[in-house]
């Protein structure tokens, strides 16, 4: 003969019941709350970009910066100002070889950054110096070629921000004086997780602007 439920029987499967439709419904709504979050991009720049798309190695300078480079020497140059670039792209490989200069290599230390944690691995900084007429290459901040009364390296500087790069001499932890670099809004942190800025100057912009939302 069978049973009926009694009323506090029926009362527990009805709470268990209910509960199961609870965590049904958060679990839904915690899955469509990470898939809306993870189209944004200020959430995006905190996931490996490698989720969604292949990361292709970095083996150059950005083409914005390589472009921003060459009109850096051009209006330098017009200011009778000669630049060189002493360097551009660097490899994780040669980050660690400057890293280690000072400290178990011979020469001064002259970076705080191993490999991967130089915004040069990523193609996004460049070194200058300054070329005297004679071909002469020269760290001297204080030099004045063009004999305009500036310091030539400051009116490098000047011209460098304008065109949208940041001055490593500006640093107050461990000042760099030749470092100019186009960050693009990342840290190096997100670009180890594989982000990077676009190639195209207005969307590279419109992006800056987006990740620069996220503080």
């Amino acid at each position: 003969m069978k049973l009926e439920p009694s009323g506090a029987s029926l009362a527990r499967r009805r709470a268990a019941s209910t509960r199961r439709r609870g965590r049904l419904l958060l679990a839904a709504c915690v899955a469509a709350a990470l898939i809306v979050a993870a189209n944004l991009p200020a959430v995006k720049l905190l996931l490996p970009a490698e989720l969604w798309r292949e990361v292709a190695p970095v083996v150059s300078l950005h083409p914005i910066v390589a472009e921003k480079m060459k009109t850096l020497k051009a209006e330098s140059e017009a200011q009778g100002i000669r630049i060189a670039i002493t360097d551009g792209f660097r490899s994780e490989a040669e980050q660690n070889a400057l890293y280690l200069k000072g400290r178990s290599a011979p020469g001064d230390i002259v970076t705080n950054a191993r490999g991967g944690q130089s915004y040069h691995n990523y193609g996004l900084a460049i070194d200058f110096a300054i070329r005297t007429k004679k071909g002469k290459v020269l760290w001297d901040t204080a030099y004045d070629g063009n004999r305009n009364g500036k310091a030539d390296w400051m009116e490098v500087v000047g011209i460098a921000k304008r065109l949208g790069f940041s001055w490593g001499g500006d640093w107050e932890s461990f000042p760099d004086y030749p470092h100019l670099q186009m960050d693009f809004g990342l840290s190096i942190p997100e670009l180890q997780r594989g982000h990077r800025p676009p190639e195209d100057l207005r969307l590279a912009e419109e992006w800056a602007q987006q990740a620069g939302s996220k503080a």
